[in-house]
């Protein structure tokens, strides 16, 4: 047992890590090269903090779908935006209690929660099938032009204008040259990565005669999500905290739109009943929960330090639940 292990556990582990640090490069070299472009900070914010930390989950779904698992890039995409919640959002109002000002992200949020309810509906049948890959996509192409809309138009006073600006800043300054390598670069060890990453969930997946959905509800999703409560941590710890929201925000948007969309394009398949019956409506849960803590309460809203251990107990709680689905499969 040990040894046929040993392989596919050093796969998973090594392909996490690599997948983690080439996040990193990729987004530095893409923010850089739109700086050298005169792209806006807060666009820069839009698409490349928020696509650029749901690219693991991208690469790690394509890949996982051209190898015939779609069940692992189903629960991908949902265990991650479970996890950027549950605990990427928990463990940093743990740290530091999160005040969320800005008006952008409180109009954000209740579309967050329309468009996971949407893929609810759409999925409803069943099926995840090449049309509903379609529908996903457009609506990923009509939320990234609403989302660069408002964010040109957000007032230059708004917390996350600063905030992103800020952040933008503190990227480097690199050659277009260099800036364009790093991306590339990135991009590629990316794919190498998720391919490790993937081939070690599959074959732990099949010694376990565990399905391929629950091993992408936890292992892969916690790790896909490891770029973000990076970045959520650094954001709390320098006082950026619609910032963090807003990325987490915008990673689970693409996470539902974008990764949801390639196993429907690339592998269409039928959906496990416990993805409808429970792991969907424990998503939607948590994005619920979110948007209520968001709203504000005499006059701010604030995820103190005590709603951080109740959303970190509720993912610890969800990982619970799905150790003892597993174990009766």
């Amino acid at each position: 047992m040990a040894i046929s292990l040993l392989i596919p556990g050093i796969a998973l582990i090594v392909g996490l890590a690599l997948l983690v640090w080439s996040s990193d490069i990729f987004i530095d070299g893409s923010a850089s090269t739109a700086n050298h472009l005169s792209i806006s900070p807060l666009v820069i914010g839009v698409v490349v903090l928020g696509f650029g930390t749901s690219m693991p989950e991208v690469v790690v779904a394509t890949l996982a779908s051209l190898d015939n698992s779609p069940g692992l890039a189903v629960g991908n995409a949902i265990g991650s935006n479970i996890a950027n919640i549950g605990l990427v959002l928990g463990i940093t109002a743990i740290i530091s209690p999160v005040l969320v000002k800005s008006t952008l992200i409180k109009r954000e949020l209740p579309v967050l929660l329309a468009i996971s309810v949407g893929a609810y509906l759409l999925l409803l049948d069943g099926h995840l099938d090449f049309i509903d890959g379609l529908i996903l996509v457009s609506a990923l192409v009509i939320v990234m032009a609403w989302m660069i809309k408002v964010n040109k138009e957000v007032d230059p006073q708004d917390p996350i204008a600063s905030e992103t600006s800020q952040a933008v800043d503190t990227m480097p300054d690199l050659p277009l040259s260099k800036a364009v390598l790093m991306m590339i670069s990135g991009l590629i060890i990316l794919m190498l990565s998720a391919k490790l990453m993937v081939w070690g969930a599959v074959e732990i997946a099949h010694y376990f005669e565990v399905p391929e959905v629950v091993i992408g509800l936890t292992i892969i999703a916690i790790g896909t999500s490891l770029p973000e409560l990076a970045a959520a941590i650094t954001a709390a710890r320098k006082n950026e905290a619609d910032l963090m929201i807003g990325n987490i925000v915008g990673s689970n948007l693409f996470n539902i739109l974008a990764v949801l969309a390639v196993p429907a394009l690339l592998a269409p398949s039928v959906l496990e009943n416990s993805v409808l019956s429970e792991d969907i409506p424990v998503m939607l849960a948590f994005t619920l929960a979110m948007l209520l803590l968001a709203i504000p309460r005499k006059g701010q809203a604030v995820i103190s330090t005590p709603k951080g251990v109740l959303l970190t107990l509720g993912f610890i709680a969800y990982l619970v639940s799905l150790y003892f689905r597993s174990t009766n499969v």
